[in-house]
């Protein structure tokens, strides 16, 4: 057989297999284009329009406002950019929070349950990954009964002497009240006079309210199941040489953590940050089953604010530029977090305290 017909039979194979491997994909191509893709595009386009919500947004009777939506939100200076300056202020307490507490606390029960001489290990992770399972809405109405002004959170401090607050009550900057107790209930003038998208920085540096408290803890308790799974299954995955290679230079348990097992969980690192960054930024059936923004808009989140915005308000085009501003902040964030997690080569200051210099003699 002459190389030319070989490859001409090769190549027919090949075709036949991209022929193949498109027609099982097609269905699920032609599904996520249906129900992802083209709903998307059309969001993009209602959040350039003034859709009021009624007919199709491609009618006659729907025109192009360009980036009216977004400049109303982001430089208005009416009420549409307070709220979404509130609920950025608001969701990024969250995340800042809500994102580093719920990956330390995965990572350290991934670590606790993954030892060998730990007995009862199964049923520890059953526990610790329940709550992860279970119905947000669930999870928010039995907080909402933990966390009442007679609840059993309020009791157990009443116990150890604390007075609890009303927690889904309560508007109040947790560290405007720390400042509080020393003394301090104004700012300076820099920051109540100066505001960013209709909030002082005073008030931006508010903290979490105390009912968003509430939430960040319930966020912690029911996400940090899922993440401990994750860390589990990366930390089976590892070598066990190279800790022991660490062993036999002298490292001790907490050097062994952070300078082998640590940086070897950077993959599983990323996927953590990623995921909790994106949920954090999404939480929305939390406050729509419990708070439904207060009190005084202290749990308003860029979600919920779009969905009121759309189905409440009928301002579509701005409920979908809210939805599209907050995928641009995703994104960034994520791109930021990639760039911040990226292997870097060794520096040559760093090379040096691993490489020995050679003597005079010419010994090592």
């Amino acid at each position: 057989m002459s190389t030319s017909t070989r490859m001409a039979r090769r190549s027919g194979i090949r075709g036949g297999e991209a022929a193949s491997g498109w027609l099982f994909t097609a269905p699920m191509i032609i599904l996520l284009g249906m129900f992802l893709v083209i709903p998307v595009l059309m969001a993009l386009w209602v959040s350039f329009s003034d859709w009021n919500g009624r007919g199709s947004p491609f009618s006659g009777s729907v025109s192009f406002v360009g980036f009216d939506n977004y400049s109303a939100l982001v430089g208005g200076g009416g009420l549409a950019e307070q709220d979404f300056g509130t609920a950025l202020r608001n969701n990024a307490w969250y995340v800042l929070l809500v994102v580093p507490i719920q990956t330390m606390l995965s990572l350290f029960l991934a670590v606790l349950v993954n030892r060998q001489i730990l007995r009862g290990r199964g049923f520890f992770r059953t526990a610790f990954y329940f709550p992860s399972v279970t119905s947000s809405v669930a999870i928010t109405v039995l907080w909402l009964f933990l966390f009442s002004s007679t609840g059993a959170v309020n009791k157990l401090l009443g116990f150890i002497g604390v007075n609890g607050p009303n927690w889904f009550n309560d508007p109040s900057g947790v560290l405007h009240n720390i400042l509080g107790v020393f003394g301090v209930q104004n700012g300076p003038a820099a920051l109540t006079g100066n505001t960013f998208l209709g909030i002082s920085f005073w008030e931006w540096l508010a903290g979490p309210s105390v009912a968003m408290s509430a939430f960040i803890l319930m966020a912690v308790f029911t996400t940090s199941g899922t993440f401990m799974l994750l860390f589990i299954a990366a930390l089976q995955n590892l070598g066990g040489d190279v800790v022991e290679a660490a062993m036999m230079d002298g490292a001790n348990g907490w050097q062994r953590f952070w300078r082998v097992t640590l940086p070897q969980l950077r993959p599983t690192l990323f996927t953590v940050l990623t995921l909790g960054l994106i949920g954090a930024w999404q939480v929305f059936d939390q406050i729509y089953t419990g708070t439904q923004g207060g009190p005084g808009k202290t749990t308003l989140t860029p979600a919920y604010l779009s969905y009121q915005t759309a189905f409440t308000n009928q301002a579509w085009g701005q409920g979908a530029a809210i939805a599209f501003i907050l995928f641009v902040i995703i994104v960034v964030f994520t791109l930021f977090q990639r760039w911040l997690l990226a292997e870097r080569a060794v520096s040559a200051r760093r090379m040096r305290l691993y490489v020995q210099t050679p003597t005079p003699g010419g010994s090592k």
